[in-house]
């Protein structure tokens, strides 16, 4: 949205018409806040063409994105159905806590600390640290220890990413997915991290956007659980202030890496660990007894923390006693091999000595579908209350059974996973299956109470399932909650997805992706969402559900326009129109025929899009659906106004501002009344242009929106600017610019000092307009920016006439034609060839400078727009009067001053009437 309103609120610079197809172009729904990142995509495979050229990868276009924003931005006005916006803010923190069992490897300890800080010493780029050995050992347990003894040293940032290199039931983490997850825990906005079909291509950018991200900083990462060196390369900071520790159990061969293999305890240390945490004195356990224990579990500190769990919770028991139960349980696991032997041994008396419940509840974890727990969903598995399942988790973190995780969330060791899910297989089949209905359940649940909040009144979104009345859902109190808890779910939800289909349940995933949509529009990574909605799809054809296949289809279509992948959004929503037309489901027709309007609008296929969206907004009419006729409304005026039809753009935009101020959507109301006074702007009306501009200010300040602010800044400047308030206008694109800047939002930033260039111009600072217009130029070409580009060089070709440039200006003026054209900116083309018109005039070429200005006054008169024929009528007179002498040419002149005077333009009307004098 960011990006839509920027290039929005920059179309009336340099004259206030050169850039009225970009105004349609980026504002491609004024009340849908889903479409700023579409045209992020659109500006990525547009720019992805130009960086082709010059022999630069789209990884470098990425980078060059990366520093668009520095915290998550506020969560854009726009369509409540495309759902919440971005997650919460997210910070460079999240490592696990510190163990209190940790015990002793001062050696591997002293080897590590010694390597990092000699390296800093020296100033020399820091080795990636790999730490590997066998399951059990305690190498999440020494990098984690490690990490918080280090932080210090990394002040910038400590993250941990559990990579699922041998996770039991999950495959490894996708080198993209890590990145993704990276990139926003980093601070990028989802909307702002690479998407597309070419899984190389995407995870190259996104290395290239993390790589930047960490530039110059130190952070320390943690890459747990590696599968091998192709899985976490890309995930490796570029410079050299950051420190890497990788855990795997696989050794893993690369250059510049200090490997360090962690063994088991020596038996020594097992035995003191063992003694701290068994909470008796050693003289009273028996030191035979006690060496024979951690002996049996092969000095792992996985096993020897159970064993020593176990002795705590049975105060009666004797190390003896505890002996005798490992060497039974050993005997009964006699199959597996020696180390898989000892360390579930372990495992197989903890379990035992559960209660049943207890055992049942451990069970059912085997069964999860996710990562990382909490208790509503531990109660979803067990099928207990919160309260029972809380107690369950305790009693289970109590004895070495699971890990707490930040955030009061439980996960099994990769170890105990592998067992419990073993147990479970052990009993009834449909005891799986059950399961994952039962947690899909809960979510399906969860995710109403979410959407709830996120995804603003009046819009649809799939309700809870009929037999989740006893479902026990988390207390999401604000949008904020609701947006950390999706963030925070996310990756269990969609692997319940994955698991729901393999199990074939298809009702049960076409629910939870339709309830996951919203969030996803906003969050993405939009790659994910494309996996999800085809899922959906196919689930949907299997149960022969056509409503819900054409819902699927849908949300595919939109997620594939942000993406900028428009034919293939085209196939995907003509096939929902179609499957909603086999059930005769109108309103999901009239979505459908909505968002293939935006995409036709986007691809300037005017004709189609008015049509979709007139064909819509019926459908809505006949439905009494509001909100959706002000979204037609809304995007039909835009599409009007991309046509020069101005007149039917304010009707249009005026009916859809009167139905969010009675629905009392907020952002609706400030988006159309922003895009009203773009149009009466580019209409001369400059009175209601700037009372417009001024309201949408007001309410974007209200709703703490630093960004919208800043374009509502860009957009009254240039109203000042037109009516001759230099100083205003500057202070305003001067503000304007600070905003984006601080916000790192590049596109507004370029939009700021465009203006500001203009009003150099004016003010007679060629020279200054020349530096300021080419650095906004270069900002638009690096962003794929058409119709900011061709704004620029429409005003470039005014300054370096000014310096005498003539073959430069003539250049510029030639190229941005060319592209006005091309994007069908009539009102853009107007008022360039009146800026090239002059310059030929002041070049003592008049009659060449007549043709010009008359072509710019059909042009103007054409599409009504008074400023472009205030300024023709001039130069025509100004032409007749020196080509026939003084004297001629004056009813031209007459009839510009009285255009000029309607408008308010009175220095032009001064410079006309001293000439007539």
């Amino acid at each position: 949205m960011r990006l839509r309103r920027g290039i929005a609120i920059a179309v009336v610079a340099g004259g206030g018409a050169v850039t009225t197809m970009l105004v349609g172009l980026v504002t491609n729904a004024v009340s849908d806040e889903s479409r700023w990142p579409g045209w992020l995509g659109w500006l990525q495979e547009h720019a992805w063409l130009s960086f082709v050229v010059l022999g630069v990868t789209m990884a470098g276009l990425t980078a060059l994105l990366a520093g668009l924003s520095e915290t998550r931005p506020p969560t854009p006005p726009g369509r409540p159905e495309d759902g919440a916006g971005p997650g919460a803010a997210q910070v460079l923190r999240s490592l696990p806590r510190d163990t209190a069992a940790f015990t002793d490897r001062a050696a591997e300890l002293e080897r590590l600390v010694g390597s990092v800080r000699a390296s800093q010493e020296r100033g020399e780029g820091l080795p990636v640290h790999v730490i590997d050995g066998m399951p059990g050992v305690g190498k999440t347990t020494f990098a984690v220890h490690a990490g918080h003894l280090l932080s210090e040293r990394f002040p910038d940032g400590q993250l941990f990413v559990n990579l699922n290199g041998h996770t039991p039931g999950r495959t490894p983490v996708q080198a993209g997915e890590a990145l993704a997850s990276l990139l926003a825990a980093a601070g990028v906005p989802t909307q702002q991290i690479p998407v597309g079909d070419d899984v190389g291509a995407v995870t190259e950018a996104r290395a290239v956007m993390w790589r930047s991200r960490l530039a110059g900083k130190k952070a320390l990462l943690i890459l747990d659980n590696a599968a091998s060196y192709r899985q976490l390369e890309p995930l490796l900071p570029g410079g050299s202030g950051c420190l890497v520790l990788v855990t795997s159990r696989k050794r893993l061969v690369a250059n510049e890496e200090v490997v360090m293999s962690v063994d088991a305890l020596p038996p020594g240390h097992a035995v003191e660990l063992f003694v701290r945490l068994s909470g008796r004195p050693a003289d009273a356990l028996g030191r035979d007894a006690v060496d024979e224990l951690v002996r049996l579990c092969g000095c792992l500190p996985l096993g020897v923390s159970l064993l020593a769990a176990r002795l705590r919770h049975h105060p009666s028991w004797t190390a003896e006693d505890l002996r005798a139960r490992l060497v039974a349980a050993r005997d009964r696991l006699g199959e597996l091999r020696a180390g898989e032997r000892a360390v579930t041994a372990t495992f197989d008396l903890s379990y035992r000595d559960l209660a049943p419940e207890r055992q049942r509840f451990f069970r059912q974890l085997g069964f999860f579908p996710g990562t990382d727990l909490d208790p509503h969903v531990g109660a979803a598995l067990g099928e207990d209350s919160v309260v029972v399942a809380r107690r369950h988790l305790e009693a289970l973190y109590d004895d070495h059974l699971i890990d707490e995780q930040p955030g009061s969330r439980y996960r099994l060791h990769d170890l105990l996973r592998d067992y419990a899910r073993g147990l479970a297989a052990e009993g009834d089949s449909m005891d799986h299956v059950q399961a994952v209905q039962r947690v899909c359940t809960y979510y399906l649940a969860a995710l109403a109470v979410a959407n709830g909040h996120t995804v603003r009144s009046g819009a649809a979104v799939p309700p809870a399932p009929d037999d989740t009345s006893r479902v026990e859902t988390p207390v999401l109190g604000s949008r904020a909650d609701a947006l950390s808890w999706l963030e925070t779910e996310r990756a269990n939800i969609l692997a319940c997805v994955r698991r729901a289909n393999g199990l074939a349940l298809y009702d049960l995933v076409v629910r939870l992706a339709a309830a996951m949509a919203p969030f996803l529009r906003q969050a993405g990574p939009w790659d994910q969402a494309v996996a999800l909605h085809r899922t959906a799809a196919e689930a949907a054809r299997h149960t022969g559900d056509q409503r819900a296949r054409g819902d699927a289809l849908a949300e595919l279509g939109v997620v594939r326009r942000f993406m900028a992948a428009y034919p293939q959004a085209i196939e995907a929503l003509n096939d929902a129109v179609t499957a909603y037309e086999a059930v005769d489901d109108r309103r999901g027709k009239a979505e459908a025929l909505n968002q293939l309007g935006i995409v036709w609008y986007l691809t300037a296929d005017n004709e189609d899009a008015a049509r979709a969206q007139t064909d819509a907004l019926a459908l809505y009419r006949e439905l009494g659906y509001r909100l959706g006729q002000a979204n037609a409304l809304a995007d039909l005026g835009m599409t009007h106004r991309q046509m020069s039809r101005f007149d039917a753009a304010v009707e249009a935009q005026s009916e859809a501002l009167a139905i969010y101020r009675e629905l009392g959507d907020r952002y609706g109301e400030a988006n159309s009344l922003r895009d009203l006074g773009v149009v009466h702007c580019l209409m001369g009306a400059y009175d209601i242009a700037a009372r417009h501009h001024q309201e949408a200010f007001d309410i974007y300040l209200e709703l703490d929106d630093r960004v919208h602010q800043a374009y509502a800044l860009n957009e009254l400047g240039v109203v000042r600017r037109l009516t001759g308030d230099i100083e205003a206008a500057r202070t305003a694109h001067s503000q304007a610019l600070t905003h984006f800047t601080e916000l790192g939002e590049r596109f507004g930033r370029a939009n700021s000092i465009r203006h500001l260039g203009v009003v150099e111009r004016v003010t007679g600072d060629a020279t200054e307009a020349i530096r300021l217009l080419e650095e906004a130029l270069g900002a638009y070409r690096e962003l794929g920016s058409r119709g900011g580009e061709a704004a620029s060089l429409s005003e470039l070709g005014v300054a370096r006439g000014i310096v005498g440039e003539r073959d430069g200006a003539i250049e510029a003026f030639q190229r941005g034609l060319e592209i006005l054209r091309g994007l069908g900116d009539r009102c853009g083309e107007a008022e360039a060839l009146n800026h090239w018109g002059m310059l030929l005039l002041t070049s003592d070429e008049p009659t060449a400078a007549r043709r010009h200005f008359g072509q710019a006054l059909t042009l103007a008169r054409d599409i009504r727009c008074p400023l472009e024929e205030a300024r023709a009528l001039e130069g025509i007179g100004r032409c007749d009067w020196k080509v026939d002498g003084p004297g001629h040419g004056v009813d031209s002149l007459r009839a510009a001053v009285t255009v000029y005077r309607r408008l308010g333009v009175s220095a032009s009307v001064d410079d006309i009437e001293r000439l007539l004098v």
